[in-house]
């Protein structure tokens, strides 16, 4: 018996929620918030009859503490799925934190506004200090691990795909397959086609603020930055075929450096045609990228912010597009003595997706770790007071959910590697 808060109505957040809902004896009630009410009366509505979890919504607008404060104090769940906007992380935190609720959410922190001065001089400082400038770093929640300690709750960070379930991965081949891991590769390969000239797979916004920026990787104790997309490589996707693929920054490099004792290198790459490139480009060089509000007709509004109304809303894609996904890893390292090698990955079928939860895979395969790692934490498997990411925690019972709830892995020996 459990009652779990999900706050966020968006693509993922719907493949969750489906999800949730399927495993009803775990979710045995759930609360449906976002800022837009008529959104979760409609999932709600959808799912009502299918399900035996009991199905509630709520209007919250999660930029403001004090609304997510009453709206758990109001509801009471057992934790709370924060599946909005990365945004809006520190301000459910705080609410978690102040009504001693555990917290689930799939992507780190990242400030909207990134020209706000009292932001700007601790990003500064940290790029300094760290040597990468990605908007988005773990810090900013991870400064809340003493308070959660002190309050005796868990906050379980990025129980996403990646990340999420390539930390777990690497948990697990840490666990069963190695002594040492030296290297890292993460792979995140969407042979998907939506037919339209250009749309992205998750929130606009966040991506081509993630994809246009400088690429970095870990190697050797510290932070190596690069241009954005200026390290190419190709690989042939189990079901997919060869694809090119581009080094980028991404968050669980830099929990995995903290956490992976012995590791030397972690790199993730991510596949994209050239047709993406190349409009991506276009909208940086007129700048439609930017986070800067600019005054058109005496209004303040946010170039990448008009850039995502004009684009398709990455929760309509579901009906429209074909085609797999192969994400995983590629561990080397050392067993017993010897050198090892392995590639654990899983592979999704957008159009299966579709037919089970009205999805893409993109959005599945983000929804489904959201699910389970809300469930690892209501079990009581993943349960300690403190700030946590996926890889801290025994991955075998999250990897058994994976292969029970629609994401199962193959361990490959001896695959090829990146150069």
């Amino acid at each position: 018996m459990s009652r779990l808060l999900v706050i966020g109505c968006g693509g993922v957040a719907s493949v969750a929620i489906h999800k949730c809902c399927q495993v009803s004896e775990v979710f045995t009630e759930l609360c449906i918030a976002s800022r837009t009410k008529s959104k979760c009366d409609a999932l709600r509505k959808e799912l009502e009859g299918k399900t035996a979890t009991e199905l509630t919504t709520a209007q919250v607008d999660a930029d403001h503490v004090e609304e997510v404060i009453a709206l758990i104090e109001s509801y009471k769940p057992d934790a709370v799925l924060n599946v909005a906007l990365p945004y809006q992380d520190l301000t459910i935190m705080d609410a978690c934190l102040e009504t001693k609720v555990p917290y689930i959410d799939t992507a780190n922190y990242e400030c909207e506004n990134t020209d706000d001065p009292e932001w700007r001089a601790i990003y500064e400082e940290r790029c300094k200090r760290l040597g990468f400038t990605a908007y988005f770093d773990y810090s900013w929640q991870w400064a809340y691990r003493e308070k959660y300690e002190k309050a005796g709750i868990t906050a379980l960070l990025g129980s996403g795909f990646d990340p999420g379930v390539t930390s777990v991965f690497t948990a697990y081949a840490l666990k069963h397959y190695f002594d040492e891991i030296h290297n890292i590769d993460i792979l995140d390969c969407n042979g998907g086609d939506h037919g339209y000239p250009f749309a992205t797979n998750f929130n606009p916004e966040i991506n081509l603020r993630e994809v246009s920026a400088p690429g970095s990787y870990w190697e050797n104790g510290k932070w190596v930055e690069t241009k954005p997309m200026e390290i190419k490589r190709e690989y042939d996707f189990a079901q997919v075929g060869k694809k090119d693929m581009y080094l980028l920054h991404h968050e669980e490099i830099e929990a995995l450096a903290a956490n992976i004792p012995g590791v030397k290198r972690i790199r993730f790459f991510m596949t994209f045609g050239q047709s993406y490139l190349t409009h991506m480009k276009c909208f940086e060089n007129i700048g439609l990228l930017s986070t800067t509000p600019i005054n058109y007709e005496g209004k303040e509004i946010v170039p990448i912010q008009f850039l995502k109304a004009l684009l398709p809303d990455p929760a309509s894609l579901g009906p429209r597009t074909v085609g797999k996904t192969n994400i995983g890893c590629i561990f080397t390292g050392i067993k017993d003595g010897k050198e090892k090698s392995i590639y654990i990955y899983n592979v999704c079928d957008h159009q299966e997706c579709y037919r089970e939860v009205g999805s893409q895979a993109i959005s599945y395969t983000t929804g489904v770790p959201a699910m389970i790692g809300a469930m690892m934490v209501l079990k009581g498997l993943w349960n300690k007071p403190g700030v946590f990411t996926t890889d801290e925690f025994d991955p075998d019972p999250f990897m058994e959910a994976l292969n029970q709830y629609g994401l199962p892995w193959v361990v490959e020996e001896n695959p090829v590697l990146v150069d």
